[in-house]
């Protein structure tokens, strides 16, 4: 069976080599961005680009600093876990083993949450995530490397997975973490700061990226960035991106899956996230599987089984010790959908508006705004 997936375009630059080339503009060697003193790579979680365009108004700083060329492409899932390990360590999901939001832990019935399920699980940070990080690579090699970020990730297993290396500097504001990465740019010459802000993530989530909410999260990052722009010396480049863009999905556009429900016959374990799900099948059950969900939910989404998803490139080149964490069966949202586990006794995760994790554009696409340096 053939796949008629979304293509990317042949010039899209990837958000797998962000960094990589930040650190290449520091020595001077860069194919991307000219050379740079000390580098700040600004991450605004949930910041599409076309999020961004639809909403410039509410954005002056960031729409009038970089244009609709000034884009990037995340990975795939488009999920946070996924896509800023790839940031942070230059390889794809099939490499560095951060392929969805929950994934399964091969031989146990755990889908392990690859955010917030590392001690509970009992994940190793420098096992489970297969790839070096490239702050603990430049720290090795004397590079001044520091995260500026919100004070609750400080020490955790995500954090030690993707950015171990550096020093973690905590603010809660997100105009003060911006001060603080300008800061330390001009005081450590040569530095690579990774500056974070999920405010909008966060806002999404809870009330939809057209709310108010989402709009006065994109207002203070907005100035944050305009901050950072002013207090930055003409030697500092800095890159604002994202890790994923955001669609709204409606309650009436959720598709719960029950006990009674062909769609769960054969799946043993359901992960990855309600726009990307991962179905891990029975033995025996994959094909079946695949063929009940393709009949019923073509129009709503992409599905595919793990060879097709694999062969198609999605998750990059796949290591051996990987495949397995990759569900049996893909099914990835197409339109305005998202499925959910309704057997699940914690129905919180439905009250979710905006939602992230499948091929679309407007997942799929986010900004790289240059500045200082790099513009």
């Amino acid at each position: 069976m053939s796949l008629s997936l979304p293509a990317a375009s042949p010039r899209a630059r990837s958000l797998t080599g962000v960094v990589t080339e930040a650190i290449a503009a520091l020595e001077a060697r860069s194919e991307w961005f000219a050379p740079a003193r000390s580098a700040v790579v600004f991450v605004v979680d949930g910041l599409g680009a076309h999020n961004l365009a639809e909403r410039r108004g509410h954005a002056r700083f960031l729409a009038s600093a970089g244009s609709r060329r000034d884009t990037a492409r995340t990975v795939f899932p488009s999920t946070t876990a996924a896509a800023l390990t790839s940031l942070l360590t230059g390889t794809d999901p099939g490499e560095h083993g951060i392929v969805g939001y929950r994934t399964r832990i091969p031989g146990t019935q755990i889908a392990s949450n690859q955010l917030h399920g590392w001690e509970t699980d009992g994940l190793d940070p420098r096992v489970w995530q297969r790839s070096r990080p490239l702050f603990e690579i430049e720290a090795e090699r004397g590079r001044p490397c520091f995260v500026v970020s919100r004070p609750e990730y400080t020490g955790t297993g995500f954090t030690a997975a993707t950015l171990r290396g550096a020093e973690f500097v905590s603010a809660s504001d997100v105009r003060e973490r911006a001060a603080i990465a300008a800061d330390l740019a001009a005081r450590h010459p040569g530095a690579l700061i990774y500056l974070y802000a999920p405010d909008l993530d966060s806002a999404g989530h809870r009330d939809g990226w057209e709310s108010d909410r989402w709009i006065d999260a994109l207002e203070r990052v907005d100035t944050a960035a305009r901050d950072l722009a002013g207090a930055i010396d003409r030697g500092t480049g800095v890159l604002v991106t994202a890790d994923h863009g955001m669609v709204d999905v409606p309650a009436h556009r959720h598709v719960l899956l029950t006990d009674d429900d062909p769609l769960v016959d054969g799946v043993d374990l359901i992960g990855g996230e309600p726009r990307m799900l991962h179905l891990y099948t029975a033995d025996g059950e994959r094909d079946a599987v695949a063929a009940r969900w393709r009949e019923r939910e073509h129009s709503r989404a992409w599905v595919m089984t793990r060879h097709q998803a694999i062969g198609a490139g999605l998750f990059g080149t796949v290591a051996a010790d990987v495949r397995d964490r990759i569900g049996d069966v893909i099914v990835a949202a197409r339109g305005r959908f998202a499925y959910y586990d309704d057997r699940e006794a914690d129905k919180r995760p439905q009250r979710m508006v905006g939602q992230h994790g499948s091929l679309t554009d407007e997942e799929r696409t986010v900004p790289l705004v240059r500045l200082g340096a790099f513009a």
